[in-house]
């Protein structure tokens, strides 16, 4: 507690924010002294996960843990995408700038995670004032990424081998739960659906189940694309099954949801704002998509996902028993490759019948 000009000031409150009013004060004109509210800090929590936003939405389960073992908290995350946290559930979301680096370079940590070993991030772990430490750092006489301590062994080495990458049988989520020192519990994400936006969907299928269908992959392992041929069988299947097929994507699938829109009249709306986009994903029963941000998105929102996957490791993902992981039936030999070794992709060879079969055993009509 402090006193200026004979005022009380709190700034060990969880809602203080020094520079601005708190929403306290901002909604009910709460002051310090006497404030109903006040929460003093008794931790002070840093997670330095930049990116990408599929890496940041599956480390949300972590929120749940820290919230569980530190109730007295505040969290603060540096991320490279913080719109895509949930807010009011993370006291301080800060964006990798300048600002920022400075800012938290002259504070000091209770617990400090760094669940990403680009070099800014571990420069940051070895930068930053913190009582403990989890996950990575830099090595002092190489200058790349090492792990800080004995628990970050693990999910190191399978980033650095891919024969170890191949034999592990962990999901990613649990390594980095083990990775910070806990025991993973099946804890959830924590997800904003933005539910509360009042998105017109009018233009849906009224007709349920809707499935949608996630048909791009990104950029960077092609390999993982589905032919316009394969995602055709399968919505053709869908339909004369009593289900309401919906595809789904940004700016680089709208071509080809287009022409599959046209030739079997499948729904397609267009694209839309990150967070617009979650809610029409939340409007549907089950979701068909590659590993992509999508699929990191439906787990989220706790959708059934059938989960079409041939060049990572299946048991990276956890789908909290909801939906199946579907493979092709030639074994894929292109680990983590953008371009086939063989010179078509193994894609090919999953057919639209068996992730057909997926769906309807995820997600009855």
């Amino acid at each position: 507690m402090a006193s200026l000009h004979g005022i009380t000031v709190h700034p060990d409150c969880r809602h203080f924010r020094g520079d601005i009013p708190c929403r306290p004060n901002k909604e009910h004109g709460y002051q310090c002294a006497g404030c109903p509210v006040y929460a003093p800090v008794q931790q002070r929590i840093l997670i330095i996960k930049l990116g990408a936003i599929g890496d940041v939405i599956r480390t949300t389960p972590l929120l749940r843990r820290l919230r569980q073992e530190y109730p007295a908290s505040k969290i603060t995350w540096l991320t490279l995408t913080p719109a895509i946290l949930p807010q009011g559930e993370i006291e301080e979301v800060l964006k990798l700038e300048l600002p920022a680096v400075l800012h938290l370079q002259q504070r000091e940590f209770d617990l400090l995670f760094n669940l990403d070993k680009d070099k800014e991030a571990c420069a940051l772990h070895d930068s930053i004032r913190a009582t403990q430490k989890f996950g990575y750092t830099l090595h002092p006489q190489y200058g790349v990424a090492w792990p800080g301590n004995a628990l970050a062994e693990h999910k190191y080495l399978t980033g650095v081998f891919d024969e170890l990458s191949l034999q592990n049988q962990k999901p990613y989520v649990q390594e980095i739960f083990e990775l910070s020192g806990f025991e993973f519990r099946g804890e959830e994400y924590v997800f904003d659906t933005h539910q509360d936006k009042g998105y017109d969907w009018s233009a849906l299928p009224q007709r349920r189940p809707r499935i949608g269908l996630n048909t791009g992959c990104g950029d960077r392992w092609t390999t993982r694309l589905w032919s316009d041929e394969k995602w055709e069988a399968l919505i053709r299947q869908l339909q004369s099954a009593g289900y309401a097929p919906v595809l789904l994507g940004g700016e680089a699938e709208d071509e080809r949801n287009r022409r599959l829109h046209a030739t079997t009249g499948a729904a397609y709306l267009g694209t839309f704002p990150l967070q617009q986009f979650i809610n029409l994903m939340h409007q549907m029963d089950g979701i068909v998509t590659q590993v992509t941000m999508a699929m990191h998105i439906s787990i989220a929102l706790r959708k059934p996902t059938i989960l079409m996957n041939n060049i990572f490791n299946p048991y990276e993902f956890d789908l909290y028993g909801r939906g199946q992981l579907v493979q092709p039936d030639r074994e894929c030999v292109c680990f983590y490759r953008g371009s086939c070794k063989q010179g078509t992709s193994c894609m090919e060879e999953l057919p639209a019948e068996k992730v057909f079969a997926a769906v309807r055993g995820s997600v009855p009509v």
